[in-house]
């Protein structure tokens, strides 16, 4: 059965290609990207062209994702799933990073995660259906130096993840993780740079790393053998067509650097921990047709 789906970050990367496949089965798409008639309207006309609908969104600002939603609230009376796919990147010594670069950077990763999902489950909640799928990272799993702020902003999106899903869990909604692996994306190549320059000049050495790290993925991801990001949206894909109340928590996709093994671990002691809180019933979703 078609489902409406809304998609943020969709101008390119992962999020386009997300948009692109689930239209592609005959899905209503709303593409959301900030921007349509500005920098992204190249974007945005593209996926038009492909017959999706494409609507302003910019999550770092409540009255622009309660407009978006409000439209395709009026258009479709409903959004069966929500995609918080919007993301930004960033590389370096962390120390060197000033914080208004931190808050821009949690402002968009975690905040936005938050304001979407606000935004779009009163809908659910009143038709008791719906899937959230957010678009983690194996970063949000297992830290590698030098891109721990944003691994930083991802394992908060893990604990948002697992919490949205406990507390939606009755209410005939899913709450979903997909964690990818390093990706050829333009986030990464637009990832931020620490601005404070003269503090990564004081690490020496160990200041050079960053560059060297992001030259070898670079080199990595534009080879022969480079993943395909189409493999993520394989992955949301799939999980839209899951029967409700049996999706898996979460779906790690590419070369997991371990990220699969701590979720095996990290499963029985959460629900032993959810059991010791009187929770367990939170930890089985209720099946709502819809």
């Amino acid at each position: 059965m078609p489902k409406t789906i809304l998609v943020t970050g969709a101008s390119s990367g992962f999020g386009r290609l997300i948009c692109e496949t689930l239209a592609g089965s005959g899905h209503r798409v709303y593409a959301t990207m900030r921007d349509t008639e500005g920098k992204n309207s190249a974007h945005a006309e593209a996926l038009r062209d492909r017959g999706l609908q494409v609507l302003d969104l910019d999550v770092t600002q409540s009255q622009s994702v309660a407009a978006a939603v409000d439209v395709i609230a009026g258009k479709e009376g409903q959004i069966d799933v929500l995609v918080n796919n919007a993301g930004v990147a960033s590389a370096g010594v962390s120390e060197a990073f000033s914080e208004e670069q931190l808050a821009n950077l949690f402002d968009v990763n975690v905040l936005g995660v938050h304001r979407v999902t606000r935004a779009v489950l009163p809908l659910m909640r009143q038709h008791k259906t719906g899937l959230v799928v957010n678009i983690g990272s194996i970063l949000g799993r297992v830290t590698f130096p030098f891109f721990g702020l944003y691994g930083a902003s991802k394992f908060a999106v893990e604990a948002m993840t697992d919490s949205y899903r406990y507390e939606l869990s009755q209410l005939g909604i899913d709450v979903c993780l997909v964690q990818p692996s390093a990706y050829p994306t333009q986030m990464y190549a637009s990832a931020d740079q620490p601005v404070d320059h003269s503090r990564v000049e004081a690490y020496g050495e160990v200041g050079q790393i960053p560059a060297a790290m992001f030259d070898q993925f670079m080199v990595m991801l534009s080879g022969e053998q480079a993943p395909n990001p189409q493999d993520i949206a394989d992955a949301v894909a799939d999980l839209v067509v899951q029967p409700a109340g049996q999706r898996p928590a979460r779906v790690v996709v590419g070369n997991s650097f371990g990220a699969e093994a701590i979720n095996t671990m990290t499963a029985p002691i959460q629900a032993d921990t959810i059991k010791a809180l009187g929770l367990e019933h939170l930890g089985v979703s209720v099946n709502t047709c819809g």
